[in-house]
């Protein structure tokens, strides 16, 4: 089995077995997030991943994230999407940019407009219940949500800045810049660490977050698997 020195190396399977095992579903050494929060798996053994132990929480045609894992397919699950992500950590202070003016946090009635600017945007992992796993803030225009980001996975005192995306329309004006920066903030001012897993093959991003405080940490492989 491999053990990881810190739940940074395993942050789906701490997150789904700890702070946030309210919103998990699984047993034995795997768990994935409920039906309907974010589609992530996670493995007590994240480069052996027990897939049999999933058997009986997973719907046919669902798809999932899974990290770290590059092994053989198993039987009834079949591989949709093989890449990379790279994880980066926040400098622990807070950033010197911090305009909340105009943001908002999301509430339910936002899940319609936030599902969809997902859909465009592809920002990673996104139900419509993501934003009960955690904060979420987004900035509307004219009662349009353009720009959204918020908190996935909890772990300790590691929080997760995620869902970061805006709407091409909207694009150039630093909306995601202000968002992370006040998730950011808040989080600091809570004594938390705030990571983020963006794609390896996206230089903007990792641009922003870095110039945001953010350093890289690790770059670690990711498929997108569907239940047959």
């Amino acid at each position: 089995m491999t053990t990881a020195s810190t739940p940074l190396d395993n942050i789906a399977w701490h997150a789904l077995i700890g702070a946030q095992a309210g919103f998990a579903a699984g047993r034995g050494g795997a768990r994935r997030f409920a039906a309907g929060y974010s589609p992530i798996l996670g493995f007590e053994d994240r480069r052996a991943p027990d897939f049999e132990a999933l058997t009986g929480f997973c719907e046919t045609g669902e798809s999932f994230y899974c990290l770290h894992w590059t092994g053989p397919v198993p039987p009834g699950w079949c591989v949709e999407v093989q890449a990379a992500v790279r994880q980066m950590v926040c400098a622990p202070t807070p950033p010197d940019i911090v305009d909340p003016i105009g943001l908002r946090p999301l509430v339910v009635d936002d899940v319609a407009q936030a599902m969809a600017l997902a859909r465009l945007t592809r920002p990673g992992p996104f139900g419509p219940r993501t934003i009960e796993l955690g904060e979420y803030f987004g900035v509307f225009d004219g009662g349009r949500l353009v720009a959204m980001a918020g908190e996935r996975m909890a772990a300790g005192r590691l929080r997760e800045v995620s869902g970061v995306c805006t709407h091409p329309d909207a694009r150039g004006q630093g909306l995601a810049r202000r968002l992370v920066a006040h998730l950011l903030a808040r989080q600091h001012g809570r004594g938390l660490t705030s990571f983020l897993h963006v794609m390896a093959d996206n230089p903007p991003a990792i641009r922003l977050y870095e110039s945001l405080g953010f350093a890289s940490r690790s770059v670690d492989p990711v498929r997108v698997v569907r239940y047959l």
